[in-house]
């Protein structure tokens, strides 16, 4: 019988659940997700290393099924179908927010929790639902090890500097500085980029994390030293339905002006605007590249204009570019969208190689390119079974 640890990933009203076991490399075994909680609808679906759908179950409409009665249904299937051969040796969260104080992952009790909620603020859309399912198992599985592994954590590399506002001391003390997001997939990139490209790995690169949040790193020999995420997950580059960098002007004249309360603020700034909000039409790329409306071609300008803008500015913080690697569900299937960005960032020594990106790489730049360009599939659920491995061993 091998050790097993499984990956959670909880959102508002989903739960996605990863197995890794056996070896040292963690081969994946099965995963899947409960989704539709606390809707008229739960449904459960678990999927084999090939993807195919292996067992599912629906709840009827009175059960409105939370966080706590999902991670319940997860590791009991879990125990019933691979208790023979996997022993659940422990659980590693993905949690947004470490705050300052941490900057690396950590094993979870009663008290981490409790230092976490006081992040809450830092992150209201996505911290509370990371808790629920560490209190849940808490409470269900007391004696099993669970480790959060956090998305702020590498970017605190970053120099003193990177991480200010130009606000009052006592602000900065008080945690009001930039964090950065989107960490665990930028440790996957890190961990992985020797492979591909060494001479990429030892200098300086910039990683494209553009799905339905989008963001963007520079690491200089592995190492964050700069991203376009601030304080919250809201700031840097249009999203899906994230506004990316406002001025803080707006949300004043939003307040004063259309009498807007925090509250719609933030609805506004979170899952109205972005892509969403610019095309009217979708927050997904796929349905905006495949319209013939002129919103949806201007969201995607947009998009493209911002990440070239940024990559120019990360570039500078590099001091020099060796190689830009693009990740995540935009970046790794959207070849028209790497066409592009590509194509503005000629200045920077990239030179496109048409046919390796429509095949989707992994190196998408010519043989002769100054700074190389690659496509590498993240992997934040094994980076996370990696750390929680490591840090119970």
């Amino acid at each position: 019988m091998t050790d097993a640890i499984v990956v959670l990933n909880a959102g508002s009203s989903s739960l996605k659940f990863s197995v890794f076991a056996g070896a040292d490399d963690l081969p994946f075994v099965v995963g899947g997700q409960v989704s539709g909680l606390y809707t008229a609808a739960p449904r459960f679906v678990a999927k084999d290393t090939g993807g195919n759908a292996i067992a599912e179950k629906r709840w009827d409409a009175e059960a409105r099924l939370d966080h706590h009665g999902a991670i319940g249904h997860i590791v009991e299937w879990l125990r019933a179908t691979y208790g023979h051969e996997h022993h659940l040796s422990a659980v590693g969260h993905r949690v947004v927010h470490g705050g300052m104080d941490f900057a690396a992952p950590v094993r979870v009790d009663g008290d981490i929790v409790t230092r976490l909620e006081k992040l809450i603020p830092l992150a209201p859309l996505h911290q509370p639902h990371n808790l629920a399912p560490i209190r849940a198992l808490l409470q269900q599985a007391p004696g099993l090890p669970q480790v959060a592994c956090f998305d702020t954590a590498m970017h605190r590399s970053n120099p003193a500097l990177a991480q200010m506002f130009a606000l009052p001391k006592a602000l900065s003390d008080a945690g009001v500085r930039r964090y950065g997001f989107h960490g665990l997939s930028y440790e996957y990139i890190a961990s992985v980029l020797p492979r591909f490209d060494e001479r990429a790995a030892r200098g300086k690169t910039v990683v494209l994390h553009l799905g339905n949040g989008a963001s963007m790193c520079a690491l200089d020999a592995g190492r964050s030293v700069a991203s376009t995420m601030g304080f919250t997950a809201v700031d840097g580059l249009p999203m899906g339905t994230r506004c990316g960098a406002l001025d803080p002007g707006v949300i004043l004249y939003l307040m004063d002006e259309h009498g807007m309360d925090t509250r719609a603020v933030e609805k506004l700034i979170y899952s109205q605007s972005g892509l969403l909000g610019v095309s009217g039409v979708s927050s997904d790329m796929r349905e905006l590249l495949a319209s013939d409306q002129l919103q949806a071609q201007v969201a995607v300008d947009l998009f493209v204009y911002r990440i070239g803008r940024e990559l120019g500015s990360l570039a500078a913080a590099l001091g020099g570019l060796d190689a830009i690697v693009f990740t995540a569900g935009i970046g790794e299937r959207a070849s028209a969208v790497r066409e592009r960005i590509c194509g503005q960032a000629a200045w920077l020594g990239i030179a496109l190689d048409p046919e390796a990106n429509a095949r989707g790489g992994p190196r998408i730049s010519t043989s002769d390119s100054r700074t190389a360009a690659w496509v590498i599939p993240t992997n934040e659920e094994l980076m996370i079974a990696r750390h929680t491995r490591d840090l119970l061993a």
